[in-house]
Parts: C-alpha cells; structure tokens; sequence
C-alpha cells in the first residue's frame, strides 16, 4: 500500500487489488499516470476532482483518506 498526500486527504493505492481497468487514468490523466514514476501525482488536479474519480475505482485499489 503507498499513500500520496494532496491537501488534508491521502490517496491510498493497494497495488494488490487493481485489475488496470484504468478508470483513474482515462478520467484524470493529470495525476494517473501509469507510465511515469510516480504514477500518480497528485499536484494535476484539485482535491475534488481527485475523490471523484477515485470513488469510481472499480476494484477497490484507489481510495481516499482523511
């Protein structure tokens, strides 16, 4: 599990529970980024814009934390 902070939330990301349906990256290519390192990069959009689209990960694997 890593965790990327943005503002006064954390992104968590559980590597183990993703299954690449990209959701993240197609809905805000500005901080997913699955080609760069590291691949996400919270400063490519605003804290709002992050929570909705990590809300929409299928799998589980991205999540906020507060």
């Amino acid at each position: 599990m890593k965790k990327y902070p943005k503002d006064d939330i954390q992104i968590v990301w559980k590597s183990e529970l993703c299954q690449h349906a990209a959701v993240c990256a197609k809905n805000l290519g500005s901080v997913f980024k699955p080609k760069d390192r590291p691949w996400i990069q919270p400063e490519g959009a605003t804290k709002e814009e992050i929570i909705e689209v990590v809300n929409r990960c299928p799998s589980g694997a991205l999540s906020i934390e507060k």
